[in-house]
């Protein structure tokens, strides 16, 4: 049984919860590979036809776990051959979502930050409260592994317009309009307006479904978006060690996420 996942088979809809809600559902590996897994579960169930991603708690998700388990920025005594590996991994996994013969559905509330915009934006439909706060990374640890998602959803200007300055924020209202999600609701019409959504897309026979998206996601493979997608893996390795993140990480350690939050942005 997973650990860090809830699902819930109502008719032909899988509702899959990210359930790590006293730690905003941050992304562990473990987060990660549960989430897959449950994921291709309900890919190989026929009475399936479309999965719903949602997270418990106050949010969506706040982005990749610091604290350890992600694997990203909390190893930089290994190689940068080893932390790139590490890197392609995470991001071939969330391709794997990309892949599936299974419509995935994201309803984004509260925080989703970094990691968990890429986790969104993999999704094959992302619906978001307009009241939600989407964000970068809010300390330097790394670069290009989250912006190259962002740059293929809403173009080259606008993500660099968010990712040069560090902890860029913006409401789920904002991240629809600018084209990164799919669209944005008031909070307290999100639930409803994603079940009937979820429950209408439920209705066209599973083939037919799988057929739709393996269609369109072939349109972006011709323009090039699992190279694009990858692109951030090496950048981001190189940053790793670069000095500026060697110390983020040293004072992480020494002193704790939140200290070093608060000394960054006093800055």
């Amino acid at each position: 049984m997973p650990e860090t996942i809830a699902i819930e088979r109502v008719g032909r809809v899988a509702r899959v919860t990210l359930n790590r809600p006293e730690k905003l559902n941050a992304i562990s590996r473990q987060l990660q590979r549960e989430l897959i897994e449950v994921l291709v579960e309900a890919e190989r169930d026929d009475a399936i036809h479309v999965a719903l991603v949602s997270g418990a708690g106050r949010a969506f998700s706040a982005g990749y776990d610091l604290t350890g388990g992600s694997g990203v920025a909390a190893s930089q005594s290994s190689a940068i051959a080893r932390d790139r590996d590490g890197l392609e991994e995470l991001s071939r996994n969330w391709l794997r979502i990309w892949d599936l013969r299974l419509p995935v559905i994201a309803r984004v509330h509260g925080h989703c930050l970094a990691g968990g915009t890429q986790m969104a934006t993999i999704c094959d439909v992302t619906f978001v409260a307009e009241d939600a706060r989407v964000g970068a990374p809010q300390l330097p640890l790394g670069a290009g592994f989250v912006a190259s998602y962002w740059a293929w959803q809403v173009g080259a200007k606008r993500a660099k317009e968010f990712f040069f300055p560090v902890g860029s924020m913006i409401s789920g209202r904002e991240a629809a309009e600018i084209g990164l999600f799919n669209r944005a609701l008031p909070a307290d019409e999100l639930d409803q307006f994603v079940d009937d959504y979820v429950e209408w897309v439920a209705r066209t026979p599973k083939e037919i479904l799988i057929l739709q998206k393996k269609a369109i996601n072939r349109t972006q493979e011709v323009q090039g978006f699992r190279e694009a997608m990858m692109s951030g893996v090496e950048i981001d390795a190189i940053a790793h060690f670069s000095d500026p993140v060697l110390a983020i990480n040293r004072s992480i350690k020494e002193r704790g996420l939140r200290a070093t939050l608060d000394e960054f942005h006093r800055q």
